[in-house]
């Protein structure tokens, strides 16, 4: 089967209507700086649930996790399982306090408890890794719609990326948590589509998927045993809840939604919706990885020879979904990149005029100052994304260390938060001694296993999982702090 003029018809009409529709709010989100940032406070607690969970999957978890569970099992689901604890942790701690400052900076806080260096710390490794994503996802993201539709890379990476900066450039905050609403509902119905579709086109019927994918151990979340160099259940657990906590608490992608409602009720129902949602769509998207793997096992001679795991999805959806669907679910994949995209452009923006330009300017700014400034930055931030996605295409080892070094540094980020959240009395100095500690604990475990497995310096490699170096990392800075500040006490105390 393959691609038909209705598949292209819409995708094409999908496209360009997200797009009119995003720019149709320049109106009330050119008002003020705060209606661009924040939309007032007036946004419905549903659409901004929707936003939460739109933001949350990208077009890579839309084609990732399918893969990884063809590759593998279902350990990847695990992942989800702290995302109650994460939501719930935000509900009761975070959306209060950042509601309470009344700030929509995330980063504000973290000034009032160790001074300004932690808040422009904390905010340039977050725009480090806001530039490292955009560019990440808009190559990730024309990789499979190049093969689905054979479009140029450079121009899927341009025509996306000018198209998600155009309507977050004219509407603001609220075109961008609108379109993910309509963006996250189109995703929603695209893959319960593709696992019906899967379910019921198995040769002998659903039980034979069933049949295959349990005889080949495809339901597992993971192994059990306690090994810390292994993906095991718990390593993935604990790898999810820290990951989560880190977006929900500090991410200015989430804090900024927090401040677009009209209520402190309405953001932590937004949240829980937002978030527990993500829960049973992903156990969606593991499910069509392992009905893929069924469905091929039993139909092997669909499948090209030699093709990789992450392709086998795309293939699907190009070979093997019926005429409309498959420009549907193709413009699905489209709208999580864009949502992605949108979102970092204007948190980005965001960040620049509250943790920077503001702050530093030694007068009050006119709102229309501040309006320009978040124009300018986000074209800015949206052009940058595009180049870097372009510039991904030819240099990747160089943007590969970029993207760690971000990673690195942001590490650190959650580990400061808890540090100041949990011990009120840190100074200055053995705060900045324990993120340096455990940035370098951090950069150990993300580059020490780029050394030999044999030789001179072979001891020197990290035992451990990647997905324990946020944890180790943010563990090493909030011990830290909290063993500097107790030993700070002890010498400061009188005799008596």
């Amino acid at each position: 089967m393959e691609i038909t003029l209705l598949d292209y018809i819409l995708f094409f009409v999908f496209i360009a209507g997200v797009t009119v529709f995003g720019c149709s709010f320049y109106f009330k989100s050119s008002k003020s700086s705060n209606a661009f940032t924040a939309a007032s406070g007036t946004l419905p607690a549903w659409a901004v649930g929707m936003s939460i969970f739109a933001t949350f999957v990208s077009s890579i978890s839309f084609l990732g996790l399918p893969g990884d569970a063809y590759r593998g099992n279902w350990n990847p689901f695990v992942f989800s399982l702290s995302i109650p604890l994460a939501t719930y942790l935000a509900a009761k701690i975070f959306i209060p306090l950042y509601r309470g400052m009344n700030s929509v900076s995330a980063y504000h806080f973290l000034e009032v408890r160790f001074g300004y260096w932690a808040r422009c710390y904390v905010a340039v490794c977050y725009l480090l890794t806001q530039l490292a994503r955009t560019g990440s996802i808009l190559l990730l993201l024309a990789l499979p719609i190049n093969r689905m539709f054979g479009f140029p890379i450079e121009s899927i990476i341009i025509v996306v990326g000018l198209l998600a900066l155009i309507y977050t450039l004219m509407g603001g905050i609220a075109a961008v948590v609108w379109t993910d609403a309509v963006q996250g509902i189109i995703l929603i119905v695209a893959a319960i589509a593709c696992a019906l579709i899967l379910t019921f086109s198995m040769p002998e019927g659903p039980r034979q998927l069933f049949e295959i994918a349990s005889a080949n151990d495809k339901f597992s979340l993971g192994g059990l045993g306690l090994s810390l160099g292994e993906p095991t259940f718990w390593v993935v657990l604990i790898y999810g809840l820290f990951i989560n906590l880190q977006n929900y608490g500090i991410d200015q992608n989430y804090v900024q939604r927090y401040m677009t409602t009209k209520s402190t009720k309405e953001a932590i129902r937004s949240t829980l919706f937002g978030g527990l949602l993500y829960i049973p769509m992903s156990l969606v998207f593991v499910y069509i990885g392992t009905a893929l793997y069924a469905y091929y096992t039993a139909r092997g001679e669909l499948l090209p020879p030699g093709l990789p795991p992450d392709q086998v999805f795309p293939h699907f959806i190009v070979s093997g979904l019926p005429t409309g669907i498959t420009g549907f679910v193709v413009a699905s994949i489209v709208a999580a990149g864009m949502s992605t995209v949108s979102t970092s452009i204007n948190s980005s923006a965001t960040v620049v005029l509250t943790d920077f330009v503001k702050r530093l300017s030694k007068r009050e700014l006119s709102d229309k100052e501040n309006m320009r400034t978040l124009y300018l930055t986000s074209f800015m931030v949206g052009f940058a994304g595009v180049l870097i996605g372009l510039l991904m295409m030819k240099v990747n080892g160089v943007l590969d260390a970029w993207w760690k070094l971000a990673s690195i540094c942001s590490g650190g980020m959650l580990g400061l938060f808890l540090l100041a959240l949990l011990k009120r009395k840190v100074g200055k100095a053995s705060a900045i001694t324990a993120v340096v500690i455990g940035l370098l604990v951090i950069a150990w475990m993300s580059l020490s296993p780029l050394l030999p497995e044999t030789g001179t310096w072979s001891f020197a490699r990290s035992p451990l999982h990647s997905y324990l170096t946020i944890v180790f990392g943010t563990t090493a800075i909030f011990v830290v702090g909290f063993v500097l500040t107790a030993v700070g006490a002890n010498r400061t105390r009188p005799n008596v």
